[in-house]
C-alpha cells in the first residue's frame, strides 16, 4: 500500500501559502509509516515547532491500473474517507528555500491520520459536490467542497497512473482547502463529511 498526495488543489489554499498555481497536479508521497489509524492520538514531533493540519478527502483504490483514461477512472476507487496531511511547515519552508525535496516535512511518522470508516462511492449522489470540514476544539477551521478542486478525482487518478501504477488498497489524499493552521498539545481534531463525523483525534 502506498499513500499518494495532491498538493495545491484548492485555489484559496494556494493563495494563503502564496504559491504559484500549477498547470498539472502536484504529486508527493508519504511512506506507510505515516499512516495513523483508529483515531489514535497524534504526537507532536520534536523536530518541528510549527505542525499544521490539512484536512483532505481520501480516495481508496480498489483495483490495479496504469495509464488510466479519465472516463474509466471512476471504476478504480470504491470509497472516500477523510485524512489529515500533517505538515511540518517550518521544516518545509527551510527545505523549499534551499530548493531541496520536502518529504521529511510531509512524510514523518504519524503524519497521515485517516478515518476508520470509508464511505462507499455509491453513498454520494454527486462526487463533485462533497462537503467536508475540520473542527479544532469544536471550532470550524477548514471547510471545503469537492467542486472547488482544481483537478477532480478522475483527473487525479488518470494523471498519477501515467507515472505510477495504482494498486488495490492505495490511498490518494486529494488536496486541502484554505484555513490550515498550527496544532498544539491538547487540541482535539474532528473531521466531517457532510454532517457525519468520521475522524476524531487528540494532539499530544
Amino acid at each position: 500500500m502506498k499513500i499518494l498526495c495532491i498538493g495545491r488543489n484548492y485555489a484559496e489554499h494556494i493563495a494563503e501559502l502564496q504559491n504559484e498555481t500549477p498547470d498539472a497536479p502536484v504529486i508527493f508521497a508519504k511512506p506507510d509509516t505515516a499512516l495513523l489509524q483508529r483515531n489514535q492520538p497524534f504526537f507532536l514531533p520534536d523536530f518541528s515547532q510549527d505542525i499544521h493540519h490539512e484536512i483532505e478527502l481520501v480516495l481508496r483504490i480498489c483495483k490495479n491500473g496504469k495509464n488510466i483514461d479519465e472516463k474509466f477512472a471512476p471504476t478504480y476507487f470504491d470509497a472516500i474517507g477523510l485524512g489529515i496531511d500533517f505538515t511540518a511547515r517550518d521544516l518545509q519552508s527551510k527545505l523549499k528555500g534551499k530548493g531541496l525535496p520536502w518529504e521529511l516535512a510531509k512524510g514523518f511518522d504519524g503524519s497521515a491520520p485517516i478515518s476508520q470508516e470509508f464511505k462507499p462511492v455509491t453513498d454520494f449522489p454527486d462526487l463533485k459536490n462533497i462537503d467536508f470540514r475540520l473542527e479544532v476544539n469544536g471550532e470550524v477551521r477548514q471547510q471545503g467542497n469537492s467542486s472547488l478542486m482544481l483537478h477532480d478525482f478522475n483527473k487525479i487518478i488518470s494523471y498519477i497512473s501515467q507515472f505510477i501504477t495504482l494498486k488495490m488498497g492505495d490511498l490518494i489524499f486529494t488536496g486541502t482547502p484554505s484555513g490550515v493552521g498550527q496544532v498544539k498539545v491538547g487540541d482535539q481534531l474532528t473531521g466531517f463529511i457532510g454532517e457525519e463525523k468520521l475522524l476524531n483525534l487528540a494532539v499530544k
